[in-house]
């Protein structure tokens, strides 16, 4: 267990998004399935740099661009495999 992320407290401005490993044999890990991670960004500018960073050695799903319903849109998987979607409804 000594190269597991124990507990991990990542903040993106005012938000925590918190997580840990799954630690076997009671709770053996299972890759996420039907499920993303959505961040809703104040500026497009910030949801461009978030995106960028999560995609770094991920996959692009959809590139980000401005959609019927917001300013800046984008999905990715990073590179642990954790399904993204980053939204910018409006800039402000």
């Amino acid at each position: 267990m000594r190269n597991w992320t124990i507990h991990a407290c990542l903040k993106i401005g005012d938000l925590t998004l918190m997580a840990s490993d799954a630690c076997p044999p009671q709770h053996p890990y299972q890759r996420p399935q039907g499920i993303s991670v959505a961040l809703a960004i104040n500026t497009v500018a910030e949801a461009e740099r978030i995106f960028k960073a999560l995609a770094e050695q991920g996959t692009v799903l959809q590139p980000r661009e401005k959609s019927f319903f917001a300013a800046c849109f984008g999905m990715l998987v990073d590179r642990f495999g954790i399904p993204w979607m980053i939204t910018c409804e409006r800039d402000v």
